[in-house]
């Protein structure tokens, strides 16, 4: 499964990624949430991140990250490719390319939190809301050990 960087025309696949993968797994998010975060989120999607995007082997892309420095701002996977080990072949590419990484995550979607810490991050803060200023406490994470790798069967891969 390679990962490449993002290109403009892939911005409409990458929201609905995004889109899909918060229905899926962001149950503490009301729908008004999601439509009005869907503005910032196809800024994002163009803006000066390093997004990168992990695609099948068929080029069609599965889910992607997106950085600033060292930081991960962003990991959507399409709910299909979920507990594939998907997100951690992107965390591990992250880590290659930018060292010992931080992120902040959502307290309120704790199937998150896991995944991160068994990437190897712990908590070192918490913020009451997030960087918007909403009722939407983040854990503030840095990855003390790398992720260990798991192999995807070929099958699961496409």
């Amino acid at each position: 499964m390679p990962i490449r960087r993002s290109v403009t025309a892939d911005t409409d696949t990458l929201v609905d990624i995004w889109l899909r993968s918060v229905r899926a797994t962001h149950d503490f998010l009301t729908e008004d949430d999601i439509t009005s975060f869907l503005p910032l989120v196809r800024e994002i999607a163009q803006s000066e991140l390093e997004i990168w995007v992990l695609c099948s082997d068929e080029g069609v892309p599965m889910g992607f990250l997106g950085l600033s420095g060292p930081k991960i701002e962003a990991l959507f996977l399409a709910p299909e490719y979920h507990r594939r080990g998907c997100g951690r072949r992107l965390v591990r590419h992250a880590r290659e390319l930018k060292g010992e990484l931080t992120v902040d995550v959502n307290e309120q979607n704790p199937a998150a939190v896991r995944f991160y810490e068994a990437c190897g991050f712990m908590v070192e803060g918490r913020s009451e809301v997030d960087d918007a200023g909403r009722p939407f406490p983040l854990l503030h994470m840095r990855q003390v050990s790398p992720c260990a790798e798991t192999r995807i069967p070929e099958n699961e891969a496409r």
